[in-house]
């Protein structure tokens, strides 16, 4: 399974396991996608079908190595908290920053472009950049936080507060439902996420282009106004939601795998522009429900 994510997209994370189906199938197992990375033992292994991962397919088992060695610049979930904080928290101190000290529009929106842009460059490396990553989260703040003090200003009062509540309370609500797997994340998951996600963007690309051109009075076909904006604005945070458990699901398969530490990097970007996605549905959404 490959993920929806532009982050993960060509990393090749997939392991199939009792659980990842709503059917029950088992999936053929691919290739360790991480055997060309040095430092990596398990590179150059591939998981024989039916064995436990890490079991020798042919002879008798080498001596153990020492109980730290297998881990030695392995990607675990503490890089990834530590590096999704950082991101996070980079994305927040700029956000406010930006707020506190009100953040021109124009200015704002130059930062949006920068940060898509910077997102893309990232998204199209073969490995993880640090400084870029970092990079995008200092613009991407500054854009969240000067057009959350626009709406919260003059459309709708506490939107920004609302919205980041209501990105914490999905991104709890879908963790405890992957670890308890009543979320279970399968090709079947994956496509529907993928064929929505492309749907959705393109209605929402056709929308601003009749909404360029003046019609609908500036509105467009009218789905981010009205009622089409409060529908859409609800499928919006779902699909942020889904792409949280894609997310989860590519951490999760990245750890066992063995992949690099330099791989958390790449875990911690596509987190991040998930939670920024959730955050402007909800900041959109609240701004047409209390702006009617």
């Amino acid at each position: 399974m490959r993920s929806s994510n532009p982050v993960f997209a060509r990393r090749g994370f997939s392991r199939s396991g009792g659980y990842a189906g709503f059917d029950g199938t088992q999936q053929p197992q691919p290739a360790n996608p991480y055997a060309g990375y040095a430092n990596n033992p398990y590179a150059g292994q591939q998981q024989p079908a039916g064995q436990p991962f890490g079991t020798p397919p042919f002879g008798p088992a080498p001596a153990p190595a020492p109980q730290q060695a297998p881990y030695a610049g392995r990607m675990t979930m503490d890089d990834v908290v530590t590096r999704t904080g950082m991101t996070v928290g980079l994305v927040i101190v700029t956000a406010a920053i930006a707020w506190v000290t009100d953040l021109a529009l124009p200015l704002a929106f130059a930062s949006g472009l920068v940060a898509m842009v910077l997102g893309f460059v990232q998204s199209f490396k073969r490995k993880p950049a640090p400084a870029l990553i970092l990079a995008y989260a200092a613009f991407e703040g500054l854009f969240l936080g000067a057009l959350s003090n626009f709406v919260d200003s003059y459309i709708a009062n506490g939107a920004a507060m609302q919205a980041v509540l209501g990105t914490m309370a999905v991104f709890a609500t879908v963790l405890v439902l992957y670890k308890t797997r009543v979320i279970r994340v399968t090709r079947r998951f994956y496509r529907f996420v993928l064929a929505a996600a492309i749907g959705f963007v393109a209605l929402m690309a056709l929308n601003m282009l009749f909404a360029v051109f003046g019609v609908g009075g500036g509105e467009g076909l009218g789905f981010r106004s009205g009622g089409l904006g409060i529908l859409f604005g609800v499928i919006g945070v779902v699909l942020g939601a889904l792409f949280l458990a894609l997310d989860f699901k590519q951490v999760e398969d990245g750890i066992a795998y063995g992949a690099p530490r330099e791989e958390s990097w790449l875990a911690a970007f596509g987190l991040t522009l998930t939670l920024v996605w959730i955050y402007l549905e909800f900041l959109r959404l609240i701004a047409i429900i209390q702006g009617r």
